[in-house]
């Protein structure tokens, strides 16, 4: 990505001035569920979130006994993938950077 000046005119100096053009960032959005089972839609906090700094779109996802309990998605700050047991459980962190990819890759885990 490259970016441009370009001269606007001249400052009161009578030197040129630039402005600094940048191509337009969109924001990164995310789905929002703070409660997603396997055998329902979201149960609780469905909506979207947009990724502040250094956020990326997360969906956790906790097994138990090889078969997916529940899922949680949100805007994760620091977000990284991960995997990890605890009481018997697995839990499976997932991290993605463009819009909706944590509810994108929900298919895959729930069929």
């Amino acid at each position: 990505m490259e970016t441009q000046l370009e001269v606007k005119g001249k400052n009161d100096m009578g030197r040129p001035s630039f402005a600094l053009c940048s191509p337009a960032v969109t924001p990164l959005r995310c789905i929002t569920c703070h409660l997603r089972t396997q055998t329902d839609r979201c149960r609780r906090g469905f909506g979207v979130c947009v990724a502040k700094n250094y956020e990326s779109c997360m969906i956790l996802k906790i097994f138990q006994g090889g078969t997916l309990q529940l899922s949680y998605l949100v805007c994760q700050r620091f977000c990284r993938d991960l995997t990890y047991s605890f009481q018997g459980r697995i839990y499976v962190h997932k991290c993605c950077n463009y819009n909706y990819c944590n509810f994108k890759t929900l298919k895959y885990f729930y069929s």
